[in-house]
């Protein structure tokens, strides 16, 4: 990925809160028909010494879990995004060189794939997974709370995936290029603009440039 330097980040609690925010994943492959892409929904998990590991599942059916282990994936979390007006910015008013432009932030995760056939460790898999998702309502479902026949007869037709995290790169594009007058000014207006996604851009450019 390109990323300039002022845009690097390479923190690993800002990359774990953009994966744990934004949890679906897009899984690139090389494929039989060439290049692939699966979105799916992974969890980050912390292993000692290492870059942590990603984990998931998937249908049985999906070729995706065959792919060799020697091989590199790219796995891509797209957090917040935003259109930025050049009407936000301050210096609009005093020559008129502005630009739109598009703010972002993304994780690159570059990993090798590990299949998980044991039923247990599936079952692990998916409750780990569904507690993780269940947490923020007031009543979470369980894994428990189904027919255990009935969960079994799902779980034979998922494969558990685990993706070993070889490293990571994070790109905040986040109006570091820009003087703190435009900084603060396109903070007002996103945040006028009275949406999720704007609030959050504005919380990211506000914490990059230290307003």
């Amino acid at each position: 990925m390109y990323c300039p330097a002022h845009f690097q980040e390479d923190r690993p609690a800002e990359l774990l809160r953009l994966i744990t925010q934004f949890p679906l994943a897009t899984i690139v492959r090389h494929g039989r028909d060439g290049l692939t892409a699966d979105h799916v929904p992974l969890l980050l998990q912390a292993t000692p010494g290492g870059a942590g590991k990603l984990v998931g599942h998937i249908a049985r059916h999906n070729p995706l879990w065959q792919v060799p282990s020697d091989k590199e994936l790219l796995v891509v979390f797209q957090g917040p995004s935003t259109y930025i007006s050049p009407n936000w910015y301050a210096t609009k008013h005093e020559a008129g060189k502005v630009v739109p432009t598009w703010n972002y932030a993304v994780v690159h995760a570059h990993c090798s794939l590990h299949a998980i056939h044991d039923p247990e460790q599936v079952r692990q898999l998916v409750t780990q997974l569904t507690d993780q998702h269940e947490a923020s309502q007031a009543h979470p479902w369980r894994v428990a709370d189904a027919p255990s026949d009935y969960t079994d007869k799902l779980l034979a037709n998922i494969v558990g995936i685990e993706l070993r995290v070889h490293r990571m790169q994070g790109k905040w594009k986040v109006s570091q290029n820009q003087p703190s007058q435009n900084q603060q000014s396109v903070v007002q207006g996103l945040l006028s603009e009275g949406a999720d996604a704007q609030a959050q851009m504005a919380s990211l450019v506000q914490a990059r440039s230290g307003l």
